[in-house]
């Protein structure tokens, strides 16, 4: 029995914790830890018991009383640090071993206590540990140089990203320094490609994935409410209090000023009804110490209900205790942000989890509906493959040199090719960005050494050095000198204008542009507030699911009877089609002059398309929410270009630097990409703005089909 397996004081922890049973997830690591040193994936639905799972064998396996750092949990998140810190220090409290939050926001004497007798447990962001590698690199030697395990939690977040390659990179610079090789446990809800997840080790043929399918009982509504303004319709807010007011609640908008909206007035309609005003927001703008409060309230009080409107700030697994509902407003970008959000709700054993998911207009709708039938039928997205990140490898550079003070030419060249993360990228390409770095400055080659540059100092030293996505540039807002959020600067920040924040309304009443502030004081009413950032990029599989939707006759019992009615009207639109194969036809509308072309794919194919379509001539306009084109050419003209579109695909890279030259922003999804040779950049705009080969393939089989 694995219990049996685990050391006496992990044993009495699990008596006095009155366990009846270790969950499945659990009773397999343990066994599979304890009996190899391989790497491990544990992968099961949220609230399974993943963190027991990897930290009760590697508690009882470890000898805590060898120097140095023996455990690293690595979290994607500070605040999830702070609440899982709490949890791994009960699961320690038999055994002496100290456990260190180690993050811009932890106290300094418990870190500099660490520095000098390292030892125990450190919890940690990549961006931390990156700062600790470019500015303390002897800390790092002293401090993990004889390091058993890593455990990632919520790896998911990691895999498939520029911050998961950073990761993935810090990881084999630890291996560098390491006297023997540790392990790595990465824990996961949401994976749609295990094969990648293994990789993501560094060590695939040493990975095993552990998968618990055990499913959890869902209970789902959808609810349409159909809207063309910009604010949600009264009728889907009343509706929405009248759902959520006896309960404790997660709402997730797809935006921070949605999130701002629905708090807002769902608390004005809850005072006009004499309902609680438990009424919160939460999301990156908002003041850490106000999110904190929010998460300690719902956490420890359970007798009030409450409803926080947030972001994916509350999607990972930050415990707030109970939820009743986690409610969607608008579809997801992605099924496997979808699956973490309903996680939330019914976490206790026994309880079912509440799904209500609202949609204001057909494409939300539809878009919703795919994701929970792939999700039914257990599709998740896979991660996007980045096999040459040329981008991070520039950061990882002028990041060794900085942590070595300067490096032979040599040495850091060999570094970045047997780093795991680098593994597909080529020698010859490694010392081609090297050279241009040099070039601009950014290094500085003094006879076979390389350090830091003249230009390059002034980003290495810069804060932001660490992290390898962008942060926002934002004003702080403030009322009688206390901090209530950030807020990015945009047209709608000037004096007299009202902004929501926070939950409440502010009206603006000092804007001071040189020190970035913002005074504001209490009002009655107020809009919304401008925020940037890009909605996620779609996966084709979920556009070919919508189009199999409008093409079936099926009917949804999660559907209400305004979902089901607008379902039948888009399905009469689309039956004017003569569709008989989903995989190759799709929809060419043409009326009088208007024509509309359905593409049904997945968004990275779609801008690929646009950008044929613009090389062939062919004005066009994409709305990918709708995966459809408005084209402004005869229709005989895009039909005679149709079968030829895919023929400058050959030569795509030369259309490519052109539209860089003409349109920078193109690669503004890239922090570090900028530094790149011109070449390296139409590579990496390639790779991951742009999808090639797909749409190469797609178009290669695509039939277009008039309407009757």
């Amino acid at each position: 029995m694995s219990f049996d397996l685990l050391s006496a004081p992990i044993r009495k922890f699990i008596r006095d914790k009155g366990w009846e049973e270790l969950r499945p997830i659990q009773t397999a690591a343990i066994t599979r830890i304890l009996g190899s040193d391989d790497n491990y994936i544990l992968a099961s639905r949220t609230a399974s018991g993943k963190t027991e799972a990897a930290f009760l064998p590697i508690l009882s396996k470890v000898d805590f009383n060898e120097s140095g750092v023996q455990v690293l949990y690595i979290s994607p998140l500070i605040a999830l640090i702070n609440d899982q810190f709490y949890r791994v220090e009960e699961l320690c409290k038999n055994l002496d071993v100290d456990v260190v939050k180690w993050h811009g926001e932890a106290n300094k004497t418990v870190k500099d206590k660490l520095l000098k007798s390292p030892k125990g447990i450190v919890l940690i962001t990549p961006e931390s540990l990156e700062a600790m590698l470019a500015n303390k690199p002897f800390n790092v030697k002293q401090l993990f140089s004889n390091l058993k395990y890593a455990v990632i939690d919520e790896i998911h977040s990691f895999i498939g990203t520029d911050r998961g390659i950073q990761l993935k990179s810090i990881l084999s610079r630890l291996q560098q320094v390491n006297s023997k090789s540790f392990s790595i446990v990465g824990l996961s809800a949401t994976i749609g490609d295990y094969e990648e997840a293994k990789k993501f080790t560094g060590n695939e043929l040493k990975t095993k994935v552990l998968l618990d399918k055990t499913s959890k009982e869902i209970n789902t509504t959808f609810k349409y409410f159909k809207n063309k303004k910009a604010d949600l319709p009264l009728e889907l807010l009343e509706d929405l209090y009248i759902e959520t007011k006896y309960n404790k609640v997660l709402i997730f908008p797809n935006s921070r000023g949605r999130v701002e909206e629905v708090a807002v007035k769902l608390k004005k309609i809850s005072e006009r009804e004499k309902g609680h005003s438990n009424y919160f927001s939460h999301h990156s703008s908002v003041d850490k110490e106000v999110r904190e409060y929010i998460e300690y309230f719902a956490k420890n009080n359970n007798r009030q209900n409450f409803c926080i409107s947030c972001t994916s700030t509350l999607e990972l697994g930050i415990d707030i205790g109970a939820v009743d509902e986690v409610v969607q407003i608008d579809a997801t970008h992605s099924i496997a942000s979808l699956i973490q959000r309903v996680g939330r709700s019914g976490r206790e054993k026994g309880k079912v989890s509440n799904l209500f998911l609202y949609a204001t207009n057909e494409w939300s709708l539809l878009q919703s509906v795919a994701c929970w039938l792939l999700y039914k039928d257990g599709f998740i997205e896979p991660p996007q493959k980045n096999e040459k990140p040329y981008d991070i490898l520039v950061h990882q550079s002028l990041s060794i040199t900085k942590g070595y003070s300067g490096i032979k030419l040599k040495d850091l060249i060999n570094q970045l090719k047997e780093n795991s993360a680098f593994k597909q990228i080529e020698l010859f390409e490694i010392e081609e960005i090297l050279n241009h770095l040099i070039e601009i400055d950014f290094l500085e080659k003094l006879q076979n050494e390389v350090i830091i540059g003249f230009e390059g100092e002034k980003v290495v030293n810069s804060r932001d050095f660490y992290s390898v996505f962008k942060t926002e540039e934002n004003f702080k807002v403030l009322n009688n000198g206390n901090k209530i959020g950030d807020v990015p600067f945009s047209p709608q920040i000037t004096e007299d204008e009202n902004i929501l924040l926070a939950a409440k309304i502010w009206k603006i009443v000092f804007v001071d542009h040189k020190a970035k502030k913002i005074e504001v004081i209490p009002t009655r009413d107020g809009k919304k507030p401008m925020f940037f950032g890009n909605s996620g990029a779609v996966h084709e599989r979920i556009r070919e699911k919508i189009f199999e939707v409008l093409y079936s006759k099926t009917s949804y019992e999660f559907l209400d009877k305004a979902s089901c009615d607008e379902i039948e009207i888009l399905r009469r639109e689309f039956s004017v089609f003569n569709i008989r194969n989903l995989q190759t036809d799709r929809p060419l509308l043409s009326i009088e002059k208007n024509i509309q072309l359905f593409t049904f794919t997945g968004t990275r194919i779609n801008r690929t398309i646009q950008l044929l379509l613009n090389i062939a001539g062919i004005k066009n306009k994409l709305d990918d929410s709708s995966s459809s084109f408005d084209i402004e050419v005869p229709k005989q003209e895009l039909i005679s270009k149709w079968s030829t579109l895919s023929l400058p695909l050959a030569y795509i890279d030369n259309h490519i630097s052109k539209l860089l030259l003409s349109n920078p922003a193109l690669l503004d999804f890239s922090k570090w990409g900028v530094y790149l040779p011109e070449n390296y950049k139409v590579k990496l705009i390639n790779d991951k703005y742009f999808d090639i080969e797909e749409t190469r393939n797609f178009l290669t089989t695509i039939k277009l089909i008039e309407n009757k």
